[in-house]
């Protein structure tokens, strides 16, 4: 079952195959809304996706994310080494 929460006015949807991802980055779900509401920086994605991504122990933690309407899906999250993308 997907992880729901509300972000703002926005609906938050985090599917399970992100809970999947954040398991095995060791990834809170507090991190990843903290990414998604104070990122260090947005960058655009594919399919008009947005990647929030904030400096977090030393990585990059990104957060890729769908926006329709007044839903917010999580469609993905890792960590990526700080060397290999701007934030």
């Amino acid at each position: 079952t997907p992880f729901r929460a509300l972000l703002g006015r926005m609906k938050l949807i985090i599917l399970e195959h992100v809970l999947d991802r954040m398991e095995e980055y060791a990834i809170s779900e507090q991190q990843v809304i903290e990414t998604i509401h104070h990122p260090d920086s947005i960058v655009p994605g594919h399919n008009e996706r947005k990647i929030h991504q904030k400096r977090l122990n030393g990585h990059i933690l990104r957060v890729v994310v769908e926006e329709k309407e007044e839903i917010l899906r999580v469609i993905t999250t890792y960590n990526a080494r700080s060397d290999r993308y701007e934030v």
